[in-house]
């Protein structure tokens, strides 16, 4: 069997949905492989700055992971930005929702509202920009987290003078993140925190 009966989904036999979960399962085993190629293919996005968006997207990674912070930080710093192409007026909901099954809440959240922090490095100098977009999230128990990433990793790195590591140091970590089991509550574990910073991890790795 190479492709199912029917062509519409209510005709669907056992076998056919047994053949596509397989199917399926099979596909998702290289998500991985395919957000990394997703990372390079970046290079053709919105230009303008001093280094690329995959320039951006490693050297954010680079200082996550020089910082000592561990895998769902990094990965999430890498991937932050994936969805530039394919979704520009919300890039940040387009990348969590993608991180979402495989990293701790705490990390989906901060990707996923980024883009409201970022403003703050620069709405005060276009007109109909709110500098201050963030505040909306004000008291949520991730919001000094989000400021943080966006302090240290997002709005740093555009220098192309930085000693970045390159995107092949970074895949092992993506392969690890996304062989989870989706939605796995001791990944998920929601409500957690974890620091962005690890002093004594970043000088192991220094």
């Amino acid at each position: 069997m190479d492709k199912v009966s029917f062509t519409q989904m209510k005709d669907g036999t056992k076998e056919d949905y047994e053949f596509l979960t397989a199917h399926e399962i099979d596909h998702t085993k290289h998500t991985a492989r395919r957000l990394l190629k997703a990372l390079v293919e970046l290079d053709e996005s919105l230009s303008g700055y001093q280094i690329t968006r995959l320039g951006h997207s490693v050297q954010s990674a680079t200082r996550a992971w020089r910082d000592g912070a561990d895998i769902d930080w990094v990965v999430s710093a890498l991937l932050h930005d994936i969805g530039d192409i394919y979704a520009p007026y919300n890039h940040d909901e387009y990348a969590a929702t993608i991180l979402k099954p495989f990293v701790r809440e705490q990390c989906t959240w901060c990707v996923a509202t980024h883009g409201d922090f970022q403003m703050l490095y620069y709405g005060h100098h276009l007109d109909g920009f709110d500098q201050n977009k963030r505040e909306r999230h004000a008291g949520h128990k991730y919001f000094e987290d989000c400021a943080e990433f966006c302090e240290r990793w997002d709005q740093a790195s555009f220098d192309p003078d930085y000693d970045d590591l390159p995107l092949e140091f970074f895949a092992p970590m993506v392969e690890e993140v996304f062989a989870r089991e989706p939605y796995d509550p001791s990944v998920i574990r929601a409500g957690e925190r974890e620091p962005l910073v690890d002093a004594e991890v970043a000088a192991q790795r220094s």
